[in-house]
């Protein structure tokens, strides 16, 4: 299995297309809560769509159940909780909605996990490749991250 993540900020379209095109992802799961954001610029849901369609041949999907709640991601923004706090109440809510039975492997496997932050680190879809490779008991899974 091959997951791949990608943020979409501090990056020019030209970039950001180049990175899927060359990754070889057969689609992007966007991961992001808000997709139609007007800070989102190319990335919002019906441009990206659209985008990644004539320019990669990719296709697009949103899976919302795979991005943290307002409640869990507010206080981390407004740094009233720690990246940590963060990691373990975003990683409580994907145990508790299931996300590795809800979720079907073909559609993240050579998919592209998308988020809005530029790397990978204290980002949540990093922590959604992790936690579904874990609980998939997928050994051999390649996780790269596009940057």
């Amino acid at each position: 299995m091959k997951i791949l993540t990608i943020g979409f900020t501090e990056k020019k379209a030209e970039r950001f297309f180049s990175l899927i095109q060359l990754s070889g992802a057969r689609r992007v799961v966007d991961v992001r809560l808000n997709n139609v954001s007007q800070l989102s610029g190319f990335a919002k849901k019906d441009d990206l769509k659209y985008f990644l369609k004539e320019i990669c041949n990719v296709d697009y999907v949103h899976i919302p159940e795979l991005a943290p709640t307002k409640e869990i991601l507010a206080p981390y923004q407004k740094k009233e909780i720690t990246w940590q706090q963060y990691e373990d109440r975003f990683l409580n809510l994907m145990a508790k909605r299931n996300i590795e039975k809800y979720v079907k492997p073909e559609v993240i496997d050579e998919g592209c996990l998308l988020c809005s932050e530029h790397l990978p680190h204290q980002c949540h879809r990093r922590l959604v490749a992790e936690y579904l490779k874990s609980h998939w008991n997928e050994s051999g899974t390649d996780i790269k991250h596009l940057t």
